[in-house]
């Protein structure tokens, strides 16, 4: 199964109060962490991002073809431009994925009949920043772009979504406050 991998950097980080994804972490930064390992999971990283700020991490960055519209506008730039069939994104913040857990993911990507396999925590709630999404959902994100419904669980709801637990709940916390930084810091890697 061919598929590319993306991760997301660029958002407000209103709660954190500088940008998440260059936050020092394991060596480098934050999304390099991130990076390395979606990378060997998916086999290929693009950063969506501004090239301007996230450039010099060393894989290309894709800035959003439609500015200011979140995580469905960077989903929109990505589905636009890639060639494979599915689609890796995770969230900049999520210091605790492991490539391990994103190919099994993407396994059952490519055996779903789905337009995204999206993990599913304890507390069921769904995870569209650690997923993977057809290609084919590209007009989905489009019409959802266009119409300025930009909620990432609206989107789940609009496509055909598997859901999966091949995630497991301590992997998929999100670096939001500057306390969740230094847990993550203080985690041995």
């Amino acid at each position: 199964m061919f598929s590319a991998g993306f991760v997301l950097a660029g958002g407000g980080s209103s709660r954190m109060g500088r940008d998440k994804a260059l936050l020092p972490f394991a060596g480098g930064v934050l999304a390099e962490h991130v990076a390395r390992e979606v990378e060997a999971a998916a086999g290929s990283l693009t950063v969506l991002g501004d090239p301007a700020l996230y450039g010099h991490l060393g894989w290309p960055a894709w800035p959003d073809l439609v500015p200011g519209r979140g995580p469905i506008g960077a989903l929109h730039t990505a589905l636009s431009r890639t060639e494979a069939d599915w689609n890796l994104f995770v969230a900049c913040d999520m210091p605790d994925i492991r490539r391990e857990d994103l190919v099994l993911l993407l396994k059952e990507a490519g055996a779903a009949e789905a337009d995204c396999v999206a993990p599913l925590s304890e507390e069921k709630r769904s995870h569209p920043l650690c997923a993977a999404y057809h290609r084919r959902a590209l007009p989905a994100v489009t019409r959802a772009l266009n119409d300025n419904h930009l909620k990432m669980q609206d989107l789940l709801a609009a496509i055909q979504t598997v859901y999966t637990r091949a995630i497991g709940p301590d992997r998929l916390t999100n670096v939001n406050t500057l306390e969740d930084w230094l847990d993550a810091c203080r985690t041995p890697r």
